[in-house]
């Protein structure tokens, strides 16, 4: 229950931040300024034409619903990785703040255990992460909506997968964070995270690049326990897009990033624990 304090410690910190009223403010114009300039002509259910900035983009007569699937993949994509790169950037210094000077010596004389402190801080930056995602995903899902008449909820449902993503990978960035007080530090090891994730997502074509042998077998190795980042974004993008999507491949690749998330999480712990401040 105190860790949920912790959390709304977190959360009006973020709020109090100008560095998050920017970034509020930057989504906002981006889908302010998506707004105005998507045009879009629909007659009777029908997608007639299409104009981005002035310029078409299809003229071709076709089902709103079918000619949106695009747009709506590119949308996918956009915040699965424009929502892990927000959170890897704006979340990194969190961690550090923790433990700042002053700071973790006031929060350890409280009657707050020191897991509850790792646990809130996660979980405040976890629902900081959400809130930014469904902001920007609903922001989308208002404009086709308004534009063509088409609300389609799989948005949200990428900004969801988007999320628990970066809860992982934020569970290893806060370790990293305890282990070095660095910010820096914490958004590299997030950023290195993403791309390694990319990688680890499309391992079975890669490792067919690597000769048969212990190099292949080192390969699979090294990227068996990594979060599949570029195959949740790919499911994102086949929901979006009406897709048929493999329940059972889904719930492993959801599977794994939690397994991933909680054993950084309490490696963090561990540490934190084992901290003389």
């Amino acid at each position: 229950m105190k860790s949920f304090v912790v959390a709304r410690d977190l959360l009006r910190e973020a709020a109090s931040r100008r560095w998050f009223l920017a970034l509020g403010l930057g989504i906002t114009l981006m889908l302010v300024v998506m707004g105005l300039s998507l045009r879009m002509d629909v007659v009777d259910g029908a997608l007639a034409a299409t104009r981005l900035f002035g310029k078409s983009m299809n003229t071709q007569i076709r089902a709103t619903d079918l000619a949106l699937r695009p747009a709506f993949v590119a949308s996918s994509y956009l915040i699965f990785y424009g929502g892990l790169l927000f959170g890897v950037v704006a979340c990194a210094d969190f961690g550090p703040s923790l433990l700042a000077p002053g700071r973790i010596e006031h929060l350890l004389s409280l009657p707050v255990r020191r897991f509850e402190l790792v646990v809130g801080t996660f979980l405040g930056v976890l629902a900081l992460a959400l809130v930014g995602a469904l902001y920007g995903a609903g922001g989308l899902v208002l404009i086709f909506g308004v534009k063509t008449g088409v609300f389609s909820g799989r948005l949200i449902v990428s900004a969801l997968l988007a999320s628990v993503t970066f809860s992982a990978i934020y569970g290893a960035m806060l370790t990293v964070a305890i282990a070095a007080r660095s910010a820096a530090l914490s958004a590299a090891s997030g950023g290195a995270l993403v791309l390694l994730g990319i990688v680890a997502g499309e391992r079975e074509r890669i490792a067919e690049f690597f000769d048969p042998g212990i190099s292949r077998t080192i390969f699979r190795g090294l990227t068996l326990f990594l979060p599949r980042v570029s195959s949740l974004a790919r499911s994102a993008g086949e929901i979006a897009g009406s897709e048929p999507v493999d329940p059972a491949a889904l719930t492993s690749l959801l599977l794994g990033l939690v397994v991933f998330g909680l054993a950084a999480l309490s490696l963090g712990i561990h540490l934190f624990e084992r901290k003389d401040f």
